[in-house]
C-alpha cells in the first residue's frame, strides 16, 4: 500500500468517525423526543429510529473493519490496524452502553423513587465516560501512528 492510499484510507476512516458521531446525536434527539412523549411513550417511533439507527451503525461498522482487514494484509501498516480494531471495540461498548443508559434513563423517570435504578444509572455514566476518553486515547494514538504515512 502507498503513502497515498493510506492517506486515503486514514481520511476515509476519520470520515467515518465523523458519520458516528452524528449518528449518535441522532440517536440522542430521538430519544430524547421519545422521552417527551411520555408517560403514554411513543414506541414505534422510538423503535423505527433505533432500527435506523442500528443500520447507520452496521454500515459504519462494516466499513471500519474493511478498512481494518485492508490495514492489517500490510506488516508495516500493523499499528494502524491495531488502534483502529481498539477503537472499534470500544466502540461496540460505547453503543451498548449508550442503549442501557437510555433505558435506566427511562425507568429512572417512570421510578422516581427507586434509587437501585439511579445507581446503576449512575455506574453506566461513569462506564460510559471511561470508554468515550478510551476512544479519544486511541485516536490519539491512531494519530501518532499515522503521521509518518500521511505527510
Amino acid at each position: 500500500m502507498e503513502c497515498v492510499n493510506v492517506r486515503q484510507t486514514m481520511k476515509q476512516f476519520n470520515s467515518l468517525q465523523e458519520q458516528r458521531v452524528h449518528t449518535y446525536q441522532l440517536f440522542q434527539e430521538g430519544f430524547q423526543a421519545y422521552l417527551d412523549t411520555g408517560p403514554n411513550y411513543n414506541f414505534p417511533m422510538f423503535q423505527q429510529l433505533v432500527h435506523k439507527v442500528t443500520e447507520m451503525f452496521k454500515n459504519i461498522s462494516d466499513q471500519v473493519i474493511e478498512i481494518n482487514r485492508i490495514l492489517s494484509a500490510e506488516p508495516r501498516l500493523a499499528a494502524l490496524a491495531s488502534c483502529i480494531s481498539k477503537i472499534q471495540d470500544c466502540e461496540k461498548d460505547k453503543l451498548e452502553l449508550t442503549a442501557r443508559e437510555q433505558i435506566l434513563t427511562q425507568n429512572t423517570i417512570d421510578h422516581p423513587d427507586s434509587d437501585e435504578y439511579k445507581e446503576e444509572l449512575k455506574q453506566v455514566k461513569k462506564q460510559l465516560r471511561t470508554t468515550m476518553d478510551k476512544i479519544i486515547e486511541y485516536l490519539e494514538e491512531l494519530k501518532y501512528e499515522s503521521e509518518e504515512f500521511v505527510q
